[in-house]
């Protein structure tokens, strides 16, 4: 159980509606449906009115900073179908990564293997009370392209299992590039947060609005609020 899960949600029955591609980049084919993600007929291009609004909201604050760049859309409405293969193939990515197979793990090294993974990925949890945040269409994984069509450099790919994934992981170092890196993250930061959006602590990829990361995150900053969250799990 992550902090998040004990803020109430208060369900507003928003519905999840098809994002307007044609305002972001996009990643095509879908990185996730490429490794055979089981969406279904569900898209994963999909997110709470609300949300959509905001995005579209975060891209024109994007546009008066740095004119024809634009949000790339990497993942959004997540069934917990999709949450559960992901997760399962991060945990078959950090048992390569540390060179090992299924064979050499004891209980403690597959422990272990399971904490790296839970540090990016949510547990892919039915329950009504704790759905992983892309399962409520209020969030969405986004990085930026340049006025040239280029992915702007973050310094680390999304969903990489490291400390760089953390967002500020560049902004003590020296040298110019790793600057750079960290002036990238906190442009994209800066435009969403504008727009009513929210940043995973643990994800420079990662924003939401409206479900409890965000109401909890909310409370955190202003200790005399009592923000809930208004989605739950799309069922």
């Amino acid at each position: 159980m992550r902090p998040y899960h004990k803020v109430p949600i208060i369900e507003s029955g928003e519905p999840l509606v098809e994002i307007p591609l044609e305002l972001f980049a996009v990643e095509s084919p879908h990185p996730y449906e490429k490794l055979g993600a089981p969406y279904g007929d569900r898209s994963p291009y999909f997110l709470r009115q609300g949300v959509v609004d905001s995005l579209i909201a975060a891209q024109n604050n994007l546009q008066l900073v740095r004119p024809h760049w634009r949000i790339q859309i990497f993942d959004a409405y997540r069934p917990v179908a999709v949450q559960q293969f992901m997760v399962n193939y991060a945990f078959g990515e950090a048992l390569q990564m540390a060179g090992l197979t299924k064979a050499d793990l004891s209980p403690d090294k597959s422990q272990a293997l399971w904490e790296e993974v839970y540090k990016i990925w949510a547990e892919p949890s039915l329950d009504e009370k704790t759905p992983p945040p892309h399962s409520t269409g209020a969030a969405v994984d986004v990085t930026l392209v340049d006025d040239r069509g280029m992915i702007v450099d973050m310094g680390s790919p999304i969903d990489e299992l490291s400390p760089a994934s953390h967002p500020d992981y560049f902004a003590n170092f020296s040298d110019s590039i790793a600057q750079q890196y960290h002036a990238h993250r906190q442009l994209l930061c800066n435009v969403m947060e504008k727009a009513g959006f929210k940043r995973n602590p643990r994800e420079w990829w990662h924003f939401s609005i409206g479900d409890q990361m965000w109401a909890w995150l909310n409370n955190e900053h202003n200790s005399s609020d009592s923000a809930v969250a208004r989605y739950g799990r799309v069922v």
